[in-house]
């Protein structure tokens, strides 16, 4: 795609990156067959072609953003099944990321719009708010379902509707074992997922220490930034990025790491991009590129190690598995079948939907602030999934685990949790009745 970018503009590194990613663009439109949105909505503008050149518009001629431009932006899922499928090597990630900070700094949204992003910044990074933020929300549903015809409220209805009826017990992190010796491995700790799913990093702390692997976790380490990276807030995110790569690199100078592993795929995406992120930052490009080169899903690592040596009888093996590729795991990080491997070297008879390069419409706070768009693609993938016939859903993500469990009604685990049960372990929170559907389909 052709650019007229001024010099001045290019000597702004995130404008070169965007006109280097912009250029890149032959306008085949294949993305247009992949993208959820498009899929759904039949707007070019709603296509990643079509907001490349909106955003080739704003940011060549320095527009201030209009309702209209926003509205689409605000649309993209960051699914990056686009980047999966682009043969010029467009990285959509980057150019999306910089117009969305463009118009955190240069469009005023409505006041409704700002309060409920301002509320999720400030309340889904931090897991102590977040938990009682859904103890909370049972005395004020009557409220909300009074005002629920109110268009405006359309993020507080979503939000009661994906909140679960009740919370997990939180885990605990624990510290050094020496019984350990294989090696080490940070964890990261998570926000939303620890308290939503604290199950997934018991799950994985178990195999790994099956492994022969002690798991550490750093204690000034909190939320990675995804969440508020994808809503512009790019001065948060970095500030996410350089504490949690400060607290790694304590913990690497410390004694030797081996991984650090993410059980969200969302966050493993978002910690890989580190590197990038602070590549400008003379004090923390370095460490930042480090630890973006430690980051392993735990899919990933266990891919690396021999888990299947771990494997014994379990008491559902060749249990039917409906399989879902979260985007952050398929697109974001190139993982493939990965995942489904690893639960077929452990007996399970994993069966991949229709449309699995599609989002669930999760997609961090995405399905709070479009919930009509996310409710569709929600429904839409539920539909493939239950025609599969298996009693259960694994996946690699607390977001689609969420989402895709209230549009099914399937128990929905991560596939961890699976391979933990293979190897030994408990079986998975909800799995009353789930044994004794042994080979079911």
């Amino acid at each position: 795609m052709q650019t007229h970018f001024s010099p001045s503009q290019l000597a702004d590194p995130a404008t070169a990156a965007s006109e280097s990613n912009i250029r890149k663009c032959v306008h085949c439109g294949f993305c247009t067959a992949t993208c959820p949105t498009y899929v759904l909505l039949g707007d070019e503008l709603d296509s990643p072609r079509g907001r490349i050149y909106l955003i080739k518009d704003m940011l060549e001629n320095e527009r201030v953003p209009d309702a209209e431009l926003v509205k689409h932006v605000d649309r993209c899922l960051s699914c990056l099944s686009c980047v999966t499928t682009c043969p010029s090597g467009v990285n959509y990630a980057q150019l999306i990321d910089h117009a969305r900070a463009y118009i955190e700094e240069r469009y005023r949204r409505p006041w409704h719009d700002r309060f409920f992003r301002a509320l999720l910044a400030a309340v889904l990074p931090r897991p102590a708010l977040f938990r009682t933020a859904l103890r909370l929300l049972p005395a004020v549903r009557p409220f909300v379902r009074l005002l629920s015809g109110m268009p405006r409220l359309a993020p507080l209805s979503a939000m009661l509707a994906l909140a679960p009826s009740q919370l997990p017990r939180a885990s605990s992190v624990r510290k050094r074992d020496a019984q350990h010796t294989r090696g080490r491995v940070l964890m990261l700790k998570g926000c939303a997922e620890a308290v939503l799913k604290p199950q997934y990093r018991d799950a994985a702390s178990r195999v790994l220490n099956r492994l022969g692997y002690d798991v550490a976790f750093a204690d000034e380490e909190r939320c990675c930034g995804a969440l508020v990276q994808h809503m512009g807030r790019e001065h948060d995110a970095l500030a996410a990025a350089r504490r949690n790569v400060d607290a790694w690199h304590k913990e690497m100078v410390a004694d030797d790491v081996a991984a650090i592993i993410v059980t969200a795929s969302g966050c493993g995406t978002m910690v890989k991009d580190y590197g990038h992120l602070l590549r400008d930052d003379p004090a923390y490009a370095g460490k930042a590129a480090a630890c973006a080169a430690l980051a392993r899903d735990i899919n990933e690592f266990l891919a690396e190690q021999d888990f299947p040596a771990l494997v014994i009888e379990p008491a559902a093996r060749g249990l039917a598995v409906a399989y879902h590729p979260a985007c952050s795991l398929q697109h974001g990080q190139k993982l493939g079948d990965v995942p489904g491997k690893l639960l077929r070297s452990a007996g399970f008879d994993v069966r991949i939907p229709a449309e699995s390069h599609l989002c669930c419409g999760s997609a961090g706070s995405y399905n709070i602030l479009q919930p009509e768009i996310a409710g569709r693609l929600a429904a839409r993938k539920a539909a493939h999934i239950c025609q599969l016939g298996a009693p259960v859903v694994a996946t690699g993500n607390v977001g689609c685990a969420v989402q895709i469990g209230k549009a099914s009604g399937l128990p929905v685990v991560h596939v961890v949790e699976l391979l933990d049960w293979a190897s030994g372990g408990p079986a998975p929170l909800g799995f009353s009745g789930i044994t004794t559907m042994k080979g079911q389909s």
